[in-house]
């Protein structure tokens, strides 16, 4: 049975390329392009992983997270592990990152190999 994957980002190319790469490796990957439409998709269906790009218009990804660890917790699910991915070096992000104790923080772009080491180091 393979691992589902929620991919949060609004950039055309990640979404392809990491979409692709994810699949080839044999997870199921559902895409979400906003934070908004990730909360709906972690209410629609059950998912091993997140992965969320950090800068996103209307709702980034540390706050995308937070809103999805509420829900979780309001509905007494269980937690999701989470990777945040940025192509920008936010110091203030980082840090709400750290905080939230996030399971990885990857700086785009990033080696295909190291990401999927990360991947499989945190989905079982």
């Amino acid at each position: 049975m393979s691992k589902n994957i929620l991919l949060v980002d609004d950039e055309e190319l990640v979404v392809r390329s990491l979409s692709r790469l994810l699949t080839i490796e044999g997870y199921s990957v559902t895409i979400a392009r906003s934070g908004m439409e990730a909360i709906k998709k972690v209410k629609e269906g059950d998912f091993d992983l997140i992965i969320a790009d950090v800068r996103m218009p209307e709702l980034d990804g540390v706050e995308t997270i937070r809103r999805i660890r509420a829900y979780l917790r309001q509905s007494n699910k269980k937690s999701i592990p989470e990777i945040l991915i940025t192509g920008y070096t936010d110091r203030d992000r980082y840090e709400e990152a750290v905080g939230l104790k996030v399971s990885d923080y990857l700086y785009k772009p990033f080696d295909n190999d190291k990401f999927l080491q990360i991947i499989k180091k945190n989905i079982g």
